[in-house]
């Protein structure tokens, strides 16, 4: 069974998402609304979407997402039964009618597979004018594959285009960045556990981007820039083997570059880099590091 879990708490495009759920074609999965105490109350649109749907909300007396996105996320999952399988579907995005219907049908040929099923997507925007082609991915895709793809600028990615296992995710958890910013990438890679990606290219997850979402703000870029920072630390401590040279190379080098870009590296993150190129690189990386490294210190004189 699936469970479809939206954090809520903006009601401008809710009505949307909740129609887009109306009108699948398979209505064989369950509905968890967390109520992140928004001062926008939904209870009257959830109440005209309750005789087609399967509704379960709660509202929380305290605002989390506010502090920890993360958090709210945790507790809305918290809600679920028994549902195997998750998809935490943002409150302003939406999913083509036949999304449930593919996911159902395909189910037997990744179930025992996989622990990550991702769909197409495409960018709309406020007026749900779709901005951007549709991008598709490799029926299966190696996770490291697939986070090189999104981070080289191939494609793109979005926490609601997935549905996961949910004992991967009481495996693993999402990582509490920042604005929860790289929490969804970095659980690709913990929730795959090496397994690769089956995608279903037939149904879409349109992603809402607006001035009112995260990703469209530009007025919260010192916590992103915090994020990334986290994030590429988690990579490089747990989870650099699992890629190749040239991968390990980019992702030390995206490291050091996100430190660079808010201040100057400390000892400590240098001698971190050091160990890391000497024991997951090649020689050519080392020395490119080490040029770098007496370019710093030379301006730093």
């Amino acid at each position: 069974m699936l469970a479809v879990v939206i954090p809520y708490y903006k009601i401008s495009f809710f009505g949307e998402t909740l129609e887009s759920l109306k009108h699948q074609t398979n209505k064989k999965f369950n509905v968890y609304i967390g109520d992140d105490a928004s001062p926008e109350d939904p209870k009257v649109l959830i109440e005209i979407f309750q005789p087609f749907l399967d509704i379960e909300y709660k509202r929380f007396d305290t605002n989390l997402g506010s502090s920890s996105l993360v958090g709210h996320w945790d507790r809305c999952i918290e809600m679920t039964g028994k549902e195997e399988w998750v998809m935490i579907l943002g409150d302003d995005d939406m999913i083509s009618e036949n999304l449930v219907e593919t996911f159902y049908k395909d189910l037997p040929d990744f179930k025992d597979k996989t622990n990550l099923v991702r769909f197409a997507s495409r960018i709309i925007d406020e007026k749900t004018t779709e901005t951007t082609d549709v991008f598709k991915h490799p029926e299966w895709e190696n996770p490291a594959t697939a986070f090189f793809r999104r981070f080289k600028g191939e494609t793109r990615s979005s926490l609601s285009e997935y549905i996961f296992k949910k004992d991967a995710y009481l495996k693993y958890g999402f990582k509490d960045f920042p604005l929860a910013w790289h929490s969804d990438d970095c659980a690709w890679i913990d929730f795959s556990e090496g397994k690769d990606l089956f995608c279903i290219n037939e149904a879409e997850v349109l992603i809402r981007l607006s001035g009112e979402s995260i990703s469209g703000k530009d007025d919260n870029l010192a916590e992103k820039s915090e994020a990334k920072e986290m994030f590429y630390t988690y990579m490089l401590r747990y989870k650099l083997s699992m890629f190749n040279i040239p991968q390990r190379r980019f992702l030390l080098e995206a490291y050091e570059n996100s430190i660079k870009r808010i201040r100057k590296l400390s000892l400590a993150e240098w001698r971190f880099l050091v160990d890391k190129y000497a024991r997951y690189t090649d020689a050519e990386s080392i020395i490119k590091f080490f040029k770098r490294k007496l370019r710093a210190q030379l301006r730093s004189k």
